[in-house]
């Protein structure tokens, strides 16, 4: 990481303008990273975020609509991320997208009370919610041998709720419709009116197993609206808890992936280097999922890992990666299974560690660097799209993130390093890219003159990722559905905002 500072461009387009400018933008290579909507005393106004990198360059469109029937022409044609922040928008904020090839209901559920829209200022108090309005309009697949298997939204253990209906003839799934959105949380309306620290512990809270990336995604975005410096000393110290959290992420999946195929043996061995990883995390920063270390203007550490005790448990996850993949059975299972491939992940705007695995060299901590003078590890590809590439990209993610999390360890004393935040008097905005153990997560933040928060939009790559499953899953047997599902491993939490 050599430059940290964005090129950041914005642009006031009318709605006629918009399909125009987005096309330019998709054509040279931008993605689009984020939609969102924002009340303004005028207007609807609608932000559409395109980022591309390395260098780190950010344009934004503006749009403004008339309060009163607030609607945009649909980009979904152009991008199918771009359809989903649609339906949301729609969902939450009563912006209709005109000309949507698909207009179901994205997020609302349909007990959720019709007419009323959460993210609205004037929405009030919920209404009571109702009964169903209706059956949900799960396509119906039909033919000889053709059944369905409902699963979910209750799940065994611990796991959040999602739907799941399988279509199968015989045990080879045919379609699967995946429904979420059982435990959306209203967090976006939850940052309204906080002031910058004290929207902190909800972006800790978006994704429980993902705090740093969130908080780190957060404070950037508050700190450009801001203009806050943050000394290069914490921009190190969150380089390595980054880097932490992604490795104590990545083992725990390593073993589960390998109990999935019953190895239990080594998901046991996984577990106790997550153990270990976790007491680190708690001697690090005082949490064993490193809350409290990145916080807005800079980072605290209260200790800092031993080198050594990082190259101990980098060889641990290697061996663990390598018992798993000499063993036949194993590596039979995860080869071929749940595939997808890079035209799809392309397709479906796929980030992290699903996108590496399917032939896409997507890494924010590449293209949107913060720390100055930081090299981040080589990236890691594969081609065939499949479980066996999901493993194999970790395993050796693990390993880079060992590496620079040593080297980190080994320039970098205990204390904090935080710059005050800047009272601007006057409303801003910012935006904050980081590579989450999951893959890019994007969190644009606006402040009101007084500094408190008046719109923070948070998108986890789990809201990218989850409808990649779906397709992956086509002519898989149904008993790979564990093993399938864990090798994406999605946030349920960070998609139900």
């Amino acid at each position: 990481m050599t430059s940290p500072t964005p090129t950041r461009t914005d642009f006031d387009v009318s709605v006629r303008e918009l399909p125009g400018r987005a096309a330019e933008l998709l054509a040279s290579g931008h993605r689009l990273a984020l939609v969102g909507a924002h009340h303004d005393e005028d207007a609807v106004r609608v932000v559409y975020l395109f980022v591309t990198g390395p260098p780190d360059t950010r344009t934004e469109l503006h749009v403004r609509l008339a309060p009163a029937r607030p609607a945009v022409p649909t980009l979904a044609r152009l991008s199918f991320p771009a359809g989903r922040f649609e339906r949301e928008m729609r969902d939450l904020h009563g912006v209709v997208p005109l000309g949507h090839p698909l207009p179901h209901r994205l997020v609302r559920h349909f007990h959720w009370p019709r007419g009323w829209y959460p993210m609205r200022p004037d929405a009030g108090a919920a209404p009571p919610f109702a009964e169903q309005e209706g059956p949900y309009p799960f396509l119906a697949v039909e033919g000889d041998g053709v059944y369905e298997i409902p699963v979910g939204p209750v799940h065994a253990g611990l796991i959040e709720p999602g739907h799941f209906r399988f279509s199968v003839v015989g045990e080879t799934i045919i379609r699967l419709k995946a429904r979420l959105w059982f435990v959306h949380k209203g967090i976006e309306k939850l940052f309204e009116g906080r002031t910058a620290t004290g929207g902190l512990p909800l972006a800790e809270r978006v994704s429980g197993d993902t705090a740093v990336g969130h908080a780190l995604a957060y404070c950037l975005a508050v700190e450009e609206a801001t203009g806050a410096e943050v000394a290069p000393r914490a921009q190190h110290a969150r380089a390595l808890l980054l880097e932490l959290e992604r490795l104590h992420n990545h083992v725990t999946d390593l073993g589960a992936l390998c109990n999935d195929v019953g190895h239990s043996v080594l998901h046991a061995h996984a577990l106790r280097v997550r153990e270990r990883l976790l007491r680190l995390n708690d001697a690090t920063t005082g949490h064993r999922l490193l809350r409290g270390g990145v916080v807005p203007g800079g980072a605290r550490l209260r200790t800092v890992p031993d080198p050594a005790e990082l190259a101990e448990v980098g060889a641990d996850v290697q061996e663990i990666a390598a018992l798993a993949l000499g063993h036949a059975t194993v590596r039979d299972r995860f080869t071929g299974t749940a595939r997808l491939d890079v035209r799809d992940a392309r397709d479906l705007g796929c980030l992290g560690y699903v996108a590496r695995a399917s032939g896409l060299a997507a890494d924010a901590r590449v293209s949107h660097p913060f720390a100055p003078g930081v090299r981040p590890p080589e990236l890691v590809v594969r081609t065939t799209g499949d479980v066996l590439a999901r493993f194999q990209v970790r395993a050796e993610e693990a390993a880079g993130s060992v590496a620079l999390a040593a080297a980190l360890a080994g320039e970098l004393r205990p204390g904090a390093a935080v710059a005050p935040l800047p009272g601007r008097g006057r409303a801003a905005s910012g935006t904050g890219i980081a590579e989450g153990w999951r893959g890019t997560i994007v969190t644009r933040a606006e402040l009101a003159p007084d500094g408190r928060l008046s719109r923070v939009k948070v998108v986890d790559p789990s809201f990218f990722n989850w409808p990649a499953l779906p397709v992956a899953l086509a002519d898989t047997i149904v008993p790979d559905f564990p093993l399938a599902n864990k090798s994406f491993n999605l946030s349920y939490a960070g998609n139900d905002l």
